[in-house]
């Protein structure tokens, strides 16, 4: 399923059919969640750990390093669509306001190329 044939919906209801199936939806509450959040970007930053910016990119060449860091990632994403699912938060909504206040407090012209 590509992202292109694959809607947030979709994922959405994946991971809620997932938690329900195992009865976990009584341990998702908002501090946990957020909390599994943190530790799963955690394990994705620890893959980078003592490299280089380019020694990152170079990572990505090693097949077995590029698994982990796609599955870390997948995990990261799992647990902010778990938390979503668990606070009814409507994701496309809040990303396209996030991005509007974002585009407002850094205005291209201020910022295009620098940060």
């Amino acid at each position: 399923m590509p992202d292109e044939d694959t809607t947030l919906a979709d994922l959405r209801a994946r991971v809620r059919a997932f938690v329900d199936e195992r009865d976990w939806a009584k341990f998702h509450n908002p501090k946990s969640l957020s909390m599994s959040i943190a530790i799963e970007a955690a394990e994705l930053m620890a893959e980078f750990q003592w490299l280089t910016g380019s020694q990152s990119q170079d990572a990505l060449a090693d097949e077995a390093h590029r698994q982990r860091i796609y599955y870390e990632l997948a995990d990261v994403i799992i647990y902010c669509l778990s938390l979503a699912n668990a606070m009814e938060i409507d994701l496309s909504q809040v990303v396209i306001e996030k991005l509007a206040l974002s585009a407002r407090k850094y205005p291209v012209e201020m910022h295009h190329g620098r940060l």
